[in-house]
Order: C-alpha cells, then structure tokens, then sequence
C-alpha cells in the first residue's frame, strides 16, 4: 500500500471516530426522507414531473423498480435537483428532502 493512501485511510478514519467533516468532490443527491409520508411522496412526484422526465419511474422504464414511493419520489427529486442548479432549496421538497454522499443508485436505477 503507498504511503499516501495510508496516509488518506488514516485521516479518513480519523474523521469517523471523532466526527470531523471531511469535504469531497463527490457532488451530493437529493432523496426524500425515510419518514416522509405517501401524501408527500405523491405530492413530490407530481410537483417534479411537471418539470422533468419521470417515464423511468412509469412501468417498463429503468427506474420502476424498487416500485415504492419512497424510490420514485427519491429519483425524481434527484432529477429536479439535478436540473435545478443543485442548490439547497431544490431539495426542499416542502422539508421532505434531504442530501446524501452515497450514490443512492439500485440495480438499472443509476441516479
């Protein structure tokens, strides 16, 4: 192993144990909360539909499943995001959204 990525393990490890941010390059999604109730979900779907594409979460398309809520509303909250600057409000979603730095994608469902 090269000492700089020791070195990197290291100050990652670090970061966990003693809770430091640590700031990356990895550009953030946008997912509903695990909480957020079905009428919110279905409102978010709606309101982001009406501005971007959902027919990938419409059966046949390569985000139908997992066919829950909870996944359709958090792809295309994604997308709205995505389209929108990525900015903190466009993940609002009426306090329903909220950002991740792990890539939320399953299966054919790359976000």
């Amino acid at each position: 192993m090269s000492s700089q990525l020791l070195t990197l393990l290291i100050i990652l490890s670090a970061a966990v144990i003693y809770h430091i941010p640590v700031v990356t390059c990895i550009e953030p999604w946008c997912v509903a909360l695990p909480a957020t109730t079905p009428e919110q979900l279905e409102a978010n779907i709606k309101f982001a539909c009406e501005k971007v594409d959902c027919s990938p979460i419409q059966y046949g398309g390569y985000c139908y499943y997992p066919n829950t809520l909870l996944d359709h509303a958090s792809f295309v909250m994604d997308i709205y995001y995505q389209s929108h600057g990525r900015t903190f409000s466009a993940c609002d979603f009426n306090h329903s959204g909220y950002l991740i730095y792990s890539d939320p994608s399953q299966g054919t469902c790359i976000h």
